[in-house]
């Protein structure tokens, strides 16, 4: 069983969840829906990995993260972030 680092973040009424080890995103109403999407992006590009030999795959870099919790929008009702380690499988 695999697990990944994940960052959700509350942005214009949703969820998004953030993979640290790959910068792979997911979006959804709720923490758990976002969380959902990302193990779908992240079971897709494992499989594109077993037919491709030309992908590139890499931890997000601080400056990525760093962009990802500071995203200024026009209406911030609060700055919610949420850590969470999220199992593959």
């Amino acid at each position: 069983m695999q697990f990944y680092t994940v960052v959700l973040r509350q942005s214009a009424g949703y969820w998004v969840a953030l993979c640290l080890e790959n910068g792979l995103v997911g979006q959804g109403s709720n923490p758990e829906d976002s969380i959902s999407k990302l193990k779908e992006a992240i079971e897709t590009l494992q499989d594109v990995y077993q037919t491709e030999t030309n992908v590139y795959n890499a931890p997000i870099s601080i400056e990525e993260l760093h962009e990802f919790l500071t995203v200024e929008e026009e209406d911030i009702s609060s700055d919610i972030y949420e850590l969470r380690k999220a199992k593959l499988g």
